[in-house]
């Protein structure tokens, strides 16, 4: 699955992910073959950031 690239449905469509399937977002990136730096870059410039221990962009 390719993530969306409007940032409001990559908002969702991530921390749905998260939530559902992934421990981590490292364990997303890895298993979606997705940049990291890229997608807290995709997300922080709408004013998401990555929070570990809640484990989803808030």
């Amino acid at each position: 699955m390719e993530l969306p690239k409007d940032p409001i449905m990559l908002f969702s469509v991530v921390n749905m992910k998260l939530r559902d399937f992934y421990p981590s977002l490292d364990g997303l990136c890895d298993d979606m073959g997705v940049d990291r730096i890229d997608l807290e870059k995709a997300l922080n410039a709408v004013g998401y950031e990555y929070d570990e221990y809640q484990n989803k962009f808030i």
